[in-house]
């Protein structure tokens, strides 16, 4: 994922320049880090500027379009996540040999360090660590790109999500359980050390997250004697799974607006859409994310294709299931397109709940009397 992403291949040696050329890249990063930078985490805040900056101008949805015409987007994502896993597990045996006794001392004495440079055993061990980050960082970003969930990056939320897709920073028990399904037996124990240290807070700083990142690879130093094999495996495994990660996350969000998109469009009753899915959303009292997702898409999406912003709406605090039944009584016609909404939306975030259903039958009884 170099500043422009490079295209699709299975050519060793033309992965290897790729991964040596962005190698070089790193080093000449981490030259410009104090041993304060990487012992604070700071050095994260630096790298995400420098990886994404540039990229994100270049790398865009047209950009993948040109590159891979007419192919699905889950087709290229599979790949680029496999890709990605080939950099980062090369990547792993030309950093193995960082990984020392001599490393853990002088990461030990880090904060004592009286040079205004950082000690060349940190710097070889950096240059592993921030690959991957800038790697999986990218990586997550494609994957967005790809199934057009739109990311300013110079907006925070956006940011900080982006952020907690690469690293896979939630749900961490889960993380840990998928990770551990998707690799050999031989190697899972190794892997299930490498994802032990819990769930991180991505709320409290780019440096909590640095020192979070820089802690977690610190298994890959401790046991120096397994060396270049578990650089590889761990290298490989935990970009295939924040990749898959990624795809999970982006490609159920891009569900949840391809379903609000078309729900805006049929809808032949608009401003009572609006109402009706938010009466269906608040039938168990329980928002879950997929739900959010989708009013705050549809909303947005019946202001920009009908023209219609309901005010009493955006200022409601707890919906009264009767003034929407009052609505739905004084809307004349046809009412299918508003049933068949409320079906779907019912289902978005998994299989329909008692009350939801309730809300179904009424509705599907009140509809079949206009």
């Amino acid at each position: 994922m170099t500043e422009a992403a490079p295209d699709i291949g299975t050519d060793d040696d033309a992965d290897r320049r790729v991964v040596e050329h962005e190698r070089d890249e790193i080093r000449e990063f981490i030259k410009g880090l104090s041993p304060d930078d990487i012992k604070s985490g700071n050095w994260f805040t630096k790298l995400s500027a420098q990886a994404m900056n540039s990229y994100t101008v270049k790398v865009d949805w047209q950009y993948f379009q040109e590159r891979y015409a007419g192919v699905p987007a889950d087709a290229i994502v599979d790949q680029r996540i496999k890709m990605a896993a080939r950099y980062a597990a090369l990547e792993g045996g030309l950093s193995a040999g960082a990984y020392t006794a001599a490393v853990v001392a002088t990461l030990g004495s880090l904060g004592a360090a009286a040079s205004a440079t950082v000690p060349a055993a940190v710097a070889t061990m950096m240059v592993d660590v921030a690959f991957i980050t800038r790697l999986q960082l990218r990586l997550a970003y494609d994957v967005a790109v790809l199934y057009r969930v739109s990311l300013d990056l110079s907006d925070p939320d956006d940011m900080w999500k982006l952020i907690r897709v690469a690293f896979t920073i939630k749900s961490g028990e889960a993380v840990r359980e998928g990770v551990v399904k998707a690799v050999p037996a031989m190697v899972r124990p190794l892997v299930k050390r490498f994802y032990s240290k819990g769930v991180l807070a991505a709320a409290k700083g780019f440096p909590v997250v640095g020192k979070y990142l820089l802690q977690r690879n610190v298994i890959k130093v401790g046991i120096p004697v397994v060396g270049v094999p578990l650089a590889v495996v761990l290298n490989r495994y935990t970009t295939l799974l924040a990749g898959r990660h990624a795809q999970a996350t982006f490609r159920n969000e891009a569900r949840v607006i391809e379903l609000a998109e078309r729900l805006s469009k049929r809808s032949q009753h608009p401003q009572l859409l609006l109402w009706v899915v938010w009466l269906v959303i608040n039938a168990d009292n329980d928002l879950a994310d997929d739900e959010a997702l989708l009013i705050r898409h549809l909303v947005r999406l019946v202001r920009e294709r009908h023209q219609v912003v309901d005010r009493q709406l955006a200022d409601l605090v707890d919906i009264d299931p009767d003034e929407v039944w009052q609505r739905l009584d004084a809307e004349p016609g046809d009412l299918s397109d508003i049933l068949d909404a409320a079906d779907k939306v019912a289902a978005v975030d998994g299989p329909v709940n008692a009350r939801e259903k309730a809300v179904i039958t009424e509705l599907r009884d009140r509809c079949s009397r206009v």
